[in-house]
């Protein structure tokens, strides 16, 4: 009786602990900022990213040249 015992509780903990691997892998995880894979990133579409401006403010820049020319040209008027 206790040797039958001993079997199924070995089964049962062995049974447990394959479930608890199988369950904690294949999963994505973010570490320190980066997004590691899961098992599926063969077959994710690709993200790409267009090359833009060096100046990443250049929008801004243009908006400050505009708005000093306006000063300008009103100063000059007065």
């Amino acid at each position: 009786m206790e040797t039958k015992r001993t079997w199924i509780q070995t089964t049962l903990y062995s049974g447990l602990g394959c479930l608890a691997l199988l369950a904690g892998t294949g999963c994505q995880v973010d570490v320190g900022g980066q997004t590691l894979p899961s098992p599926y990133y063969m077959s994710d579409d690709v993200q790409y990213y267009s090359e833009g401006p060096e100046f990443k403010l250049q929008r801004e820049s243009d908006a400050m040249e505009a708005y000093k020319a306006e000063q300008a040209a009103l100063e000059g008027n007065y």
